[in-house]
């Protein structure tokens, strides 16, 4: 009997010291106040205007590239209210497009959607970070899935945007995608 219980007071702890590293040290844990002070200050309408170059790279669940891209970008803003259109160009050959209309708020807050995204997807601009969270169904090709989406973008000194995103079903971590956006001309 006090071997079952040590056993499962060793669950307890495991399970509790998990959750705390996924709260308090992983990716999830970052909050847009952690960038606040930061420079240069991000705000898309100015850093993500115009034509954009995007490279980047997505990890499968292994943590192994499953796939190389590189996209063409262009957004326009008309005050607080945007369009992003995306062209995406995998190794693979395939190709992906997107149209983004996004909103913000005077208090930095974002609003976005697009045809593949189910409902609204909600950010914040902070500081030198936009954080954006929503949920993407993917192309029937691609197991036509419905993921959550976390997407961090951090403004450089150079005004290069690095972009990290993580994928998730079910709370589980499937893909992960690191790009770079930078403004062309």
């Amino acid at each position: 009997m006090e071997s079952l219980l040590l056993v499962g007071l060793g669950v307890v702890l495991t399970l509790s010291l998990v959750w705390a590293r996924f709260r308090y040290a992983a990716f999830p844990a970052q909050r847009p106040s952690d960038y606040a002070e930061q420079t240069p200050q991000f705000d898309i309408r100015h850093h993500l205007d115009g034509p954009i170059q995007c490279e980047g790279i997505i990890y499968g669940p292994t943590g192994r590239v499953s796939s190389r891209f590189v996209a063409d970008m262009n957004a326009t803003w008309d005050g607080n209210t945007g369009s992003m259109t995306e062209h995406f160009r995998y190794d693979s050959g395939s190709t992906q497009d997107r149209i983004w209309s996004l909103k913000i708020g005077n208090d930095g807050q974002i609003k976005a959607t697009a045809p593949d995204i189910i409902g609204e997807g909600e950010g914040t601009q902070e500081g030198s970070a936009v954080k954006l969270s929503y949920r993407i169904k993917l192309p029937d090709d691609a197991g036509g899935h419905v993921l959550d989406v976390t997407d961090w973008m951090y403004l450089m000194e150079n005004g290069t945007v690095m972009n990290r995103s993580q994928f998730r079903k079910f709370g589980v971590k499937v893909a992960e995608l690191v790009a770079t956006m930078r403004k062309v001309g």
